[in-house]
């Protein structure tokens, strides 16, 4: 009896101390800062690797994370955000689903002293976001331009060449630096005839895409190759995001581009998603935009540490980012170009993607 009063004795001090340390460690956690991380939606893979990476990375250093996913309903996110707020985060980093529809809840959380940090897309009309973390967005637009550029030629006289334009999601800041920089590499090709767009369709307004949805980049492909293409072939598309690109895919390969006899049009993207590669190393997409979002999640987390101790956060910019209220203080990331040449290189070499799970031998 008395070995096993001792034995009991022993396990009832080792939950002790084990409570003792899991409490320590929480306080510690929550002494160190809880920051709220509100993403847009779990719809693009991207939007996911994101918020788990910021996750991952803030829990590591010992910081309390709440992560909440919009599924891109403005409603959704705002009550997210509201819901951050009642419970005392110090932080609060957000890629909006509307950048123009945060005023007031940012205002809310600038009232209780939490700090607001801008993820990948810019918020804007409020003084009260303290500084933007994201790649440099301009750049992505004249990497995609350039590859047509290259690919078809024109710089070497070629052409003329058929194009048609899709353009972001009109409520998302980053989708008209996306086409400023397109069009200021592709403008001179079109207005020499080089590029012809036999749709006339060339302001955002026209090629937009709501939501960057796949599913209207397809119809509008369809209506494109319908109206104009019966009789004629489309040599290139600029089109700003893989899930816009898988799209446009399916709406070609439906009419048979992709055939020995009718071959795809140099097709652009962004963001690298799986299908997108695994597509690029098939010989169907043609290109994408890698922007490694480890290391935007990294930047932003140091970011946020800055914030937290009270000093300034390192940025590389601080003129660009115009909100309609404020400048704000930007980092900016390079995105990479990748096609089919530099996939190994870019994307299996730096850990993103296995050559198994993109397809390559």
């Amino acid at each position: 009896m008395k070995r096993y009063a001792a034995l009991l004795l022993a396990i009832l001090l080792m939950l002790a101390v084990t409570g003792c340390n899991l409490a320590e460690s929480s306080a510690g956690s929550a002494e160190k800062g809880y920051v709220g991380l509100a993403m847009p939606t779990k719809s693009s893979e991207r939007w996911v690797a994101d918020g788990q990476n910021m996750a991952r990375l803030f829990q590591e250093k010992g910081y309390k994370t709440d992560l909440q996913y919009a599924e891109d309903v403005v409603e959704n996110q705002i009550s997210q955000i509201e819901n951050m707020i009642t419970k005392g985060v110090d932080v609060i980093v957000i890629a909006a689903v509307d950048g123009n529809t945060l005023t007031d809840v940012i205002g809310k959380a600038h009232d209780r002293g939490i700090e607001v940090i801008a993820y990948d897309r810019l918020i804007r009309n409020t003084p009260h976001t303290g500084y933007y973390a994201t790649f440099d967005n301009f750049k992505v637009g004249v990497l995609q331009a350039s590859y047509i550029e290259q690919a078809l030629g024109l710089k070497e006289g070629k052409g003329p060449f058929n194009i048609e334009l899709f353009g972001g999601s009109p409520d998302d800041n980053n989708a008209y630096f996306f086409y400023d920089g397109a069009m200021s590499v592709l403008q001179p090709y079109i207005d020499s005839g080089d590029l012809v767009v036999r749709s006339n369709q060339t302001t955002m307004a026209q090629i937009a895409t709501l939501r960057w949805d796949g599913a209207l980049a397809q119809s509008r492909m369809d209506n494109l190759l319908s109206a104009y293409y019966s009789s004629e072939n489309l040599d290139a598309v600029l089109s700003p995001y893989d899930g816009i690109s898988i799209g446009i895919l399916s709406s070609l390969k439906g009419i048979g581009y992709g055939s020995s006899t009718r071959p795809l049009p140099v097709i652009t993207g962004q963001d690298a998603e799986l299908a997108s590669i695994k597509s690029i190393v098939a010989g169907e997409q043609t290109q994408t935009v890698f922007k490694d979002t480890r290391k935007l999640a990294e930047q932003t987390v140091s970011m946020v540490e800055s914030v937290l101790r009270g000093e300034e956060a390192e940025v590389n910019d601080t003129e660009s980012y115009d909100n309609g209220i404020k400048v704000v203080p930007a980092y900016l990331l390079d995105p990479v170009s990748v096609d089919k040449n530099n996939v190994q290189q870019e994307i299996v070499d730096q850990g993103y993607y296995t050559k198994d799970e993109i397809g390559l031998k």
